[in-house]
């Protein structure tokens, strides 16, 4: 039953353009989404309630042949009781609920959250270590953190980071500032063991930036994409960033309704380009970050925009797995048994 806190934002994606399907058959895995239910909270995102229902009809509603999904850690349904450090546990239990409830295909063909990544501090050092291992016996599909990370990678934090590669377990980080990405380079080199995957392109996504914001963020690009354990998500360009900042196409902005896949295309080609270029196919991912990135663009546009840039770079067969479902299902370990088609 929809939400009447979810109004808003499905009335202006009603205006959104009709178009049709690319690639309906190309098999997707989306390997960046949140769940929750912010109807009691002051979160700014316009999708109050996005549950197993609302991230399943999407899936449905948009046509593309999205087979898996990796939850992305938000915060959301910790617990409200017992030790401060385990509260983020119940967002890991939480998740695995709603595997159960995509497993048992009441809810479409799409296995949603084979892949989950949560929320830790890892500044009490070797201490998170029972933390990490609350999130592991929670859910066999839980692959790793996304937590800050502090610009010194003063030694207790290096300790908790350390736990990460013992126990197998991958380093999720976003920052609007892509002034970050060179410490984490650092981060990267100083533990080849752990696998980091860069989320939305790395940093703020303007496509009205001036050329020396361009030019600094590809540098930062360029010092992340050296370290070979690093991958980058291609996704997350639509998104607003904080409470003051939305891209000129955001639903605060364009009251006249969303962009097509087409134009969103014109807008953003040359971030996504030069970010798979630098990086490789093989180490890129596209990703949806929804529903935040819902406030700009339907998720069947969204899918469209990244079947377009994959198209306008001319990118092969073995490319293309890579881009929408192989990366994303080699570094979280992924069973793709019986989803490729």
């Amino acid at each position: 039953m929809p939400y009447a806190e979810n109004a808003a934002i499905e009335q202006w994606l009603a205006q959104t353009p009709p178009e049709d399907v690319l690639e309906p058959d190309l098999p997707i895995v989306d390997p960046h989404h949140h769940l929750w239910d912010l109807r009691d909270t002051s979160a700014p995102w316009a999708q109050k309630v996005y549950l197993c229902d609302e991230m399943s009809e999407e899936i449905r509603a948009s046509g593309h042949n999205v087979v898996q999904t990796v939850f992305a850690q938000c915060n959301a349904f910790y617990r409200a009781d017992g030790p401060e450090e385990m509260r983020c546990v119940g967002e890991t239990e939480f998740v695995h609920g709603v595997v159960a409830m995509s497993r048992s295909g009441r809810y479409g063909p799409a296995r949603l959250c084979t892949g989950i990544f949560s929320g830790a501090d890892l500044r009490p050092g070797k201490a998170v270590e029972p933390v990490l291992q609350a999130h592991l016996d929670a859910s066999p599909n839980f692959r790793g953190i996304r937590t800050a990370f502090p610009s010194d990678l003063n030694a207790e934090f290096m300790d908790g980071y350390a736990m990460l590669g013992k126990h197998g377990l991958s380093f999720d980080h976003y920052s609007p500032d892509c002034e970050r990405l060179p410490i984490l380079a650092k981060l990267a080199e100083a533990h080849p063991e752990v696998p980091i995957i860069v989320n939305h392109l790395g940093g703020k996504i303007d496509p009205d930036a001036s050329p020396a914001e361009v030019s600094r963020w590809q540098e930062c690009i360029d010092a992340i994409a050296s370290s070979p354990n690093v991958v980058i998500k291609c996704g997350g360009a639509q998104q607003r960033v904080g409470l003051d900042w939305q891209p000129p196409f955001h639903m605060d902005r364009r009251a006249e309704g969303p962009l097509s896949s087409e134009e969103l295309c014109d807008l953003l080609y040359p971030f996504y380009r030069y970010a798979i270029e630098a990086f490789g196919p093989d180490r890129c991912m596209f990703e949806s970050n929804f529903p935040v990135d819902k406030e700009s663009v339907s998720y069947r546009t969204l899918w469209n925009l990244m079947k377009r840039i994959a198209s306008k770079m001319g990118l092969g067969e073995a490319e293309k797995t890579a881009l929408f479902s192989g990366t994303a299902a080699r570094v979280y370990r992924l069973d793709m048994t019986g989803s490729m088609g």
